[in-house]
């Protein structure tokens, strides 16, 4: 099992989560962050440090994130998404995207 990065955490990208993962699984594109299934070793340590509470484990996620495992491992790949190891600043409108919902469609590939 892996775990997944929700669409929660679209047009917010706090970058909390980074600084604790031991494996550096983490991908981050314009305006979210992604976890490569292929480095990510399940050690949960990263799902407290989000604040928007964006991170699952593959198990526990909620039916309407569930396509969000795929989207990981095919984001995780994309040549333009590469690896952060240390927290940056959330992005300058993340309080006011924080709490929404159904942001998929405000993905930037």
């Amino acid at each position: 099992m892996t775990h997944v990065v929700t669409e929660s955490c679209i047009r917010c990208k706090y970058t909390d989560c980074v600084d604790v993962c031991p494996v550096d699984c983490f991908r981050e594109g314009p305006n979210f962050l992604t976890i490569d299934p292929d480095e990510c070793i399940d050690c949960a340590v990263c799902i407290p440090e989000c604040p928007v509470s964006a991170i699952f484990a593959e198990e526990d996620l909620p039916k309407d994130q569930l396509h969000m495992t795929a989207l990981n491992a095919e984001l995780a790949l994309l040549p333009g998404w590469k690896s952060i190891t240390k927290r940056k600043d959330a992005l300058p409108d993340a309080e006011e995207w924080k709490d929404r919902t159904g942001k998929l469609s405000e993905l930037i590939r």
